[in-house]
């Protein structure tokens, strides 16, 4: 069975301790505390929190909207602040982490445009890890086929982090595209600049690379009617 949600004024009482904090450790906690009962009732104050200068609490905000799950995802969209980048940033790896596709458009100007290399990363493993649930073969096809060429041109991206990220995000890509054998070769060529160490300077990179090849390669095509 699915753990009890706390009732309203449970929520609403976590809620006031975040709001009263007053050191940045305190938040923290309050955070924490609001976020580990995944209510929805909680998302704006969550969201509130993204925009704090708190790296840990905005953490725990994050882990908090991600266990909330697709129901937060209006929110965060609504809630952009194109004027504060830590909160923008945050926004996209509490997306990333949700999986949900309407959150796929801000992932996609994250990782070709975001000057900031985690934000970067978020995007790049938040594409390979959606939740396409309800999609038909066709548009599981369709969606592979409008991020590769995504994740192919951040191959080339200058930090390392977020070309590890691309060698994550095409491994998991395959968990929800389901390709066929040939399909799956695509997966395998993108990954190519990643592998070749003639190519790639960080060796932790191709060492991942090599890890996700490896896996595509012996992973059992998946049978098409």
């Amino acid at each position: 069975m699915p753990p009890t949600l706390p009732d309203s004024r449970q929520v609403q009482a976590l809620m006031e301790a975040v709001q009263a904090a007053q050191t940045a450790d305190d938040l923290t906690d309050a955070v924490e505390d609001l976020s580990a009962c995944a209510h929805p009732m909680a998302i704006p104050c969550l969201i509130q929190v993204l925009g704090f200068n708190n790296p840990g609490a905005a953490v725990a905000a994050v882990d908090g909207l991600v266990a909330i799950g697709s129901t937060a995802v209006p929110a965060i969209l609504a809630n952009l602040d194109e004027y504060n980048y830590g909160a923008r940033a945050w926004s996209v790896r509490a997306l990333a982490g949700i999986g949900d596709l309407r959150g796929l458009p801000l992932l996609e100007r994250a990782l070709a445009q975001d000057i900031g290399p985690s934000v970067r990363r978020a995007a790049a493993r938040g594409m390979g890890g959606l939740q396409p649930h309800g999609l038909t073969a066709q548009q599981r096809q369709e969606l592979a086929e409008r991020i590769l060429p995504q994740l192919k041109a951040a191959c080339e991206d200058e930090e390392w982090i977020v070309r590890y990220a691309v060698a994550v995000g095409l491994e998991g890509m395959d968990h929800w595209w389901q390709p066929s054998a040939a399909q799956r070769q695509r997966l395998l060529d993108t990954l190519q600049p990643l592998v070749d160490p003639q190519r790639e300077v960080a060796p932790v990179v191709w060492l991942r690379a090599r890890l996700a090849l490896n896996r595509l390669t012996t992973a059992a095509p998946v049978a098409r009617a």
